[in-house]
């Protein structure tokens, strides 16, 4: 296998991020477009109560599994057989656990007013189906993903959240009294545009790479082969299936056991992990949605400035983890002490987690300077002066870019310690999880009763410090055995924390002058700001910056069958 996964995993992040802004961007035009015309109770329904039933199953149906089958593909004992097996355990798995929680969300959960009740009912089966035909899907996606098909997963994710959108505010412009059901039927179609579009793929993938096979043996050279069949059939000599019927369940020839008993315990440590880790991802929705804390009305209003709050992590945070965390499972073997693996692979990853590391932070610590000069005029543009009246959004906002400033490197540090930890180890943090969901319920509950909807907030960042302080430790013990810290280079410079100190003073300033007088001025402002924060970090970075450039047109020129399989 020819195919490069750091490159891979860049490329990955990178449309990624572009995604996620098409995506983010749809999603707060709808919501924007709900909270003017239809009401910030039906947004809290869908946004808190309905996309928390999503989140919980999809979750705790695929995330142990998937994590658990990317790092068994060093383990030579486990055969792609087994690994097709296991990832369609996902969709028992996804029908057991909507039943209580059907049971829950209709029953237990505060209930909504009696004229949204019928439409809360089907939008909870709505979103309940989907993730049960959406997990039949989860073969051909991992089969993507292991074998470097970065552009299926853009297309078909862009695809996914057109097709939702289109549908949602089409029905919604139609009759605005049934906005819920509109949720739940763009809901369920656009998961069918995943299921389709994946298997559709390798329908008319698989026969041609057959025939690319065949007429290989003819040739000598296979790049004579290239103009007709293009690179994205190179170096696929270890891609396992002859016929989409393969990625059934049962079907892949397999002389070994059904399941593989190594990959089962991974499951499971990972599956513990993943109830916590979702109660510490969701645990002010779960508490909103268990206490009459907040009404729906105020739900939505803090789902709304989260959303806003959580950009950075949504579009670059999230899309750096999952790439991330996929390259460092692909190049730290966890059952091999760093010592007895490849120097070279070693330093690169060390090197990797160093700028990653000193990327995310620097961003967070921007985003962190310039929302508490320009949170209320964002509100304001979003939303009307309706939603900014009260000065709680602005004041949710502001707060909420501390979080942020955790989140950057919470994300990568356990990035790297989820990609490289034991089964003994998760089973270890696993306990350490427990006290930190708990600590993390409590604290939300007691301190929304002292603080409001901002308690949510500090009790996320009092979590966010456990966690980071806890990985932190990790990376710091696994790499001294080898005389390194990669964490000591991943800090910002002191030329960009001094720019970003005057350039938050000069945001304050024009905030207080500009005030009800100009709004573009105060926005023009901002931008210069910004723009010399950024400039000065690639300033005080530019070796870095001039490595990662040369490195990438000294592959991009040398690109060859041999080295890279990215399609």
């Amino acid at each position: 296998m020819g195919r490069n996964v750091l490159v891979s995993s860049l490329q990955n992040a990178s449309f990624s991020i572009v995604f996620q802004i098409i995506c983010r961007c749809i999603t707060f035009a709808i919501n924007a477009f709900i909270v003017r015309n239809v009401g910030r109770e039906v947004l809290g329904i869908t946004n808190v109560r309905l996309l928390l039933l999503e989140s919980t199953l999809l979750f705790l149906s695929k995330e142990a599994i998937i994590r658990s089958a990317l790092s068994s593909r060093h383990n030579k004992q486990c055969s792609w057989a087994q690994l097709i097996n296991q990832l369609w355990i996902t969709v028992p798995v996804c029908f057991a656990l909507t039943l209580p929680c059907l049971y829950i969300w209709l029953n237990w959960l505060s209930a909504v007013d009696a004229i949204y009740a019928e439409q809360y009912r089907f939008g909870c089966f709505a979103i309940a189906f989907s993730c049960i035909i959406e997990m039949t899907a989860e073969a051909p996606i991992f089969v993507g993903q292991v074998f470097c098909f970065v552009k299926l997963k853009v297309i078909l994710d862009t695809g996914h959240i057109f097709i939702r959108s289109f549908i949602f505010i089409l029905i919604v412009l139609m009759n605005k009294n049934i906005t819920i059901y509109a949720f739940g039927i763009a809901q369920i179609t656009s998961v069918c545009t995943i299921i389709v579009g994946n298997y559709a793929f390798y329908y008319f993938y698989i026969p041609k790479l057959l025939q690319y096979r065949k007429d290989l043996k003819k040739v000598d050279d296979k790049y004579v082969l290239r103009d007709q069949y293009g690179q994205h059939f190179e170096n696929m000599d270890d891609f396992p299936f002859v016929s989409i019927k393969q990625m059934l369940p049962g079907v892949l020839p397999n002389p070994n056991s059904m399941f593989n008993s190594d990959l089962q315990t991974l499951v499971l440590s990972f599956a513990k992990q993943g109830v916590l880790k979702q109660v510490l991802t969701e645990g002010e929705k779960y508490v909103m949605s268990v206490s009459p804390v907040l009404t729906f009305s105020e739900q939505a209003t803090y789902d709304v400035v989260n959303n806003m709050g959580s950009l950075a992590a949504r579009f670059i945070f999230r899309p750096i983890e999952d790439s991330s965390y996929f390259y460092f499972t692909q190049t730290i073997a966890r059952d091999s002490a760093l010592a007895e693996q490849k120097r070279e692979m070693v330093q690169e990853a060390s090197d990797v987690l160093a700028y990653v590391m000193k990327t995310v932070t620097s961003i967070g610590l921007l985003a962190f300077v310039f929302a508490q000069s320009y949170s209320g005029t964002m509100l304001l543009l979003y939303g009307g002066a309706d939603f900014v009246e009260g000065g709680l959004p602005e004041q949710l906002l502001r707060w909420h870019s501390l979080a942020i400033v955790l989140l950057a490197p919470n994300g990568i540090t356990e990035g790297y310690m989820f990609a490289t930890n034991t089964s003994k180890q998760i089973d270890t943090y696993n306990y350490y999880m427990a006290f930190f969901s708990v600590t993390f319920l409590l604290l939300s509950y007691q301190l929304t009763n002292w603080f409001g909807p901002v308690g949510f907030i500090l009790a996320n960042c009092c979590n966010m410090s456990f966690r980071i302080s806890y990985s932190v430790f990790y990376i710091t013990k696994h790499f001294r055995s080898i005389g390194m810290n990669p964490l000591q280079k991943s800090l910002p410079g002191p030329m960009y924390l001094s720019v970003l100190i005057v350039s938050g003073i000069v945001c304050k300033v024009s905030e207080a002058y500009f005030s009800g007088r100009s709004i573009v001025c105060h926005l023009l402002v901002g931008v210069l700001c910004t723009g010399l924060s950024v400039g000065t970090w690639s300033f005080e970075n530019r070796d870095l910056l001039r490595t990662g450039l040369a490195r990438y047109r000294t592959r991009k020129q040398s690109l060859t069958p041999s080295e890279t399989h990215v399609n």
